[in-house]
């Protein structure tokens, strides 16, 4: 029998606040304070006033995603929830790239922030809240493996390989490197949502051996669908146009404050990973620990997967500055991770321990970005 489709009255802030960040960018624009904070006590306070707009417009995002993903259920609704998230990362690290001042080393400490929060800080907080309420809780082997096969080489591609390439100095590729690893990048991620989508769906299958643990609730009807598709354009719209405006904010308070460098990576991928958090820790909570890993791991492989090629695509036509590899301090936290990570995800089932050692690893990485 199909699941009834209902028509939930959607929560106001779900069209309030895309709504209200186009009349901020309107605003912002007639003003002429777009490229940031000015210095005057007018562009102080669009600045404050930023902050609330973007990140309700980025909930709001994630809020109709899920109920797009809700109706196509999964693997779909998981990839529907990451590609969501991914568009907006590009537009935050694009309109950096092509700003008056460009941080050549954003794309590289943001996509270094969002593998710990998401391997460490988010799968470590699922398997301990999954744990502490279950004990322990079942995922398929089969599809933790698959999003570790297409992370490590991803990871290793993008950001440990410039170290030791001699084409250019320093920890970036040349031209035809940047290329090569773009298409190689996408070439492995897009292999992998063949296998996810169509190959091999059932290792990411929320059901788990059999137990009919499947998502029962009752689907969104075609009404609530189309109503969260437009204002999920809507709000991924407002992310894209005020992105500029909030990495000049942070760059610039960063500067007052004298903080290190990695701090605006680690900012960037709070703000676009802040709405998934919840969705994830909902869902270990739940005892559905397999759609927390498909949230965490497949949003960590699509931060490289499609963000790589890009930023890389923007470096390579504008000649936009691109530094990718990571110090010595970060490689070891990233080769620990995966380590870990391997052990964590071999056996197909969780305990609070392994939660803990993630956690641990996401504070070290966060000690150290204050504290490099």
């Amino acid at each position: 029998m199909s699941a009834t489709l209902v028509d939930p009255k959607p929560p106001i802030s779900t069209w309030a606040f895309p709504v209200a960040g186009v009349a901020f960018y309107v605003v912002l624009k007639l003003l002429g304070l777009t490229d940031g904070y000015d210095g005057s006590a007018l562009g102080l306070a669009a600045s404050v006033a930023l902050v609330p707009v973007l990140f309700g417009a980025v909930f709001a995002a994630v809020h109709h995603a899920e109920v797009i993903a809700h109706r196509t259920g999964e693997p779909y609704g998981t990839l529907v929830l990451t590609m969501a998230v991914t568009i907006m990362e590009v537009a935050v690290l694009s309109s950096d790239m092509l700003g008056d001042n460009p941080n050549p080393v954003l794309a590289r400490d943001t996509i270094m922030a969002v593998l710990m929060i998401v391997v460490n800080g988010l799968v470590g907080l699922c398997i301990l809240f999954g744990g502490l309420r279950h004990k322990e809780q079942n995922f398929r082997v089969t599809g933790a493996n698959a999003y570790l096969a297409v992370l490590i080489p991803l990871a290793a591609l993008s950001l440990v390989l410039p170290n030791h390439t001699v084409a250019v100095a320093g920890n970036a590729y040349s031209i035809s490197q940047l290329a090569f690893v773009a298409v190689a990048t996408l070439a492995i991620y897009a292999a992998f949502l063949y296998t996810q989508t169509v190959r091999n769906r059932e290792y990411f299958a929320v059901v788990i051996e059999g137990d009919e643990v499947a998502d029962k609730a009752h689907k969104p009807s075609n009404r609530s669908v189309a109503f969260s598709f437009a204002f999920l354009i809507l709000a991924l719209a407002v992310v894209i146009l005020l992105a500029k405006t909030f990495t000049s904010v942070v760059a610039f308070g960063l500067d007052r404050v004298s903080a290190p460098p990695a701090v605006a990576g680690v900012i960037v991928a709070l703000l676009i990973l802040m709405p998934e958090f919840a969705a994830a820790i909902r869902a270990a909570r739940a005892d559905k620990i397999q759609k927390s890993i498909n949230l965490a791991l497949g949003s960590a492989c699509a931060t490289i997967g499609l963000t790589i090629p890009a930023i890389a695509a923007i470096s390579i036509v504008f000649g936009a500055p691109l530094q990718l590899g990571l110090d010595s301090k970060d490689t070891v936290l990233l080769l620990v991770t995966v380590a870990v990570s391997l052990l964590t995800f071999g056996t197909g089932r969780t305990n609070i321990l392994y939660g803990l050692i993630h956690l641990v690893l996401f504070a070290t990485f966060m000690f150290l970005v204050i504290v490099p």
